[in-house]
This record gives C-alpha cells, sequence and structure tokens, in this order.
C-alpha cells in the first residue's frame, strides 16, 4: 500500500465538481421559486 502524506492530494476536480453542484442547486431553486410564483398568479 502506498505511503499517504496529509496535504498532498490535488482536490481540483473535487473542487470544480462542487462549484458546479452549487451553481445548479442555486440556479434550480431560483426557478422553482419563479415557477411557484406562476403559479400563484396564473393557476385557478
Amino acid at each position: 500500500m502506498a505511503e499517504h502524506k496529509h496535504g498532498t492530494m490535488d482536490t481540483t476536480v473535487q473542487e470544480q465538481t462542487f462549484e458546479g453542484f452549487m451553481t445548479f442547486v442555486s440556479r434550480f431553486c431560483i426557478f422553482l421559486l419563479v415557477f411557484v410564483v406562476f403559479l400563484a398568479i396564473f393557476a385557478t
């Protein structure tokens, strides 16, 4: 088994993935809020 040294792992891919996930979640929540307001105004 290889030796692991704390703090030497490259985490740029994980950081980019997390940033993309948070962007998606934020935009989806905004879309849901707009959709709910749209339904509240125009739904009978």
